[in-house]
């Protein structure tokens, strides 16, 4: 048999042997994975070997050796039937599927630009990655707009003030509140000074090492 070329987007699904012995191939595309399924060609030796089988099991003597002559022809057979029922599949296939030119893949049709001739991969969609782009700006837009809100927020908050963030009394985590919300008693709270960074006691307007004024 003459050699033939065929590409790795493919199962086998033949069986040489049993009730379902024949020939089958699946094929599919390989950018969405949709998959195209040659028709069931029966093994008719292989499929007879199976029968053959299980009358010798229950005949044995003659029978027996009938089965085993009939697995030599189904081997004998196999590869050829095989070889040939795959290079009609692959004929069928490509009636089914594009080759792209550029990345030599195959393509469904909904994976095909045919205005290019090129797969979706090597000539995405004009329109698709238009919708992409704004897609993908809008939401770049609205992180940059809600970061800068969040950035402002965050300016507006104390952040001289030190906070006992774990209760001294209970070990409940507070978040910077003034007494524990676990078993109400008072959390401590540090204020340093905003001028040379000396730690104050919170409500002091005046610093005790260098006399800045607070809260300014």
């Amino acid at each position: 048999m003459s050699d033939f070329k065929f590409s790795n987007n493919y199962s086998d699904l033949s069986e040489q042997t049993g009730a379902r012995a024949g020939f089958q191939f699946e094929f599919f595309c390989e950018r969405c994975g949709d998959a195209w399924r040659s028709n069931f060609v029966p093994y008719a030796a292989g499929q007879a070997s199976e029968w053959a089988g299980r009358a010798a099991g229950l005949f044995g003597g003659i029978l027996g050796g009938a089965a085993e002559a009939i697995d030599g022809v189904s081997d004998a057979g196999y590869g050829a039937q095989h070889d040939k029922e795959f290079q009609k599949a692959i004929a069928q296939m490509e009636t089914h599927f594009h080759r792209c030119p550029r990345c030599a893949n195959y393509f469904c049709d909904k994976c095909w630009n045919v205005d290019s001739g090129l797969c979706l991969n090597c000539a995405p969609s004009a329109e698709v990655e238009i919708e992409a782009a704004y897609a993908s700006g809008k939401v770049y837009g609205v992180g940059e707009k809600a970061a800068n809100a969040g950035i402002y927020d965050g300016k507006q908050m104390d952040v001289k003030t030190r906070h006992q963030l774990v209760c001294p009394q209970c070990g409940v985590e507070n978040e910077g509140t003034k007494f524990c919300g676990g078993c109400g008693a008072p959390l401590s709270q540090k204020t340093f000074c905003t001028g040379c960074g000396a730690e104050m006691a919170p409500g002091t307007k005046f610093c005790g090492e260098c006399g800045a004024k607070q809260g300014e």
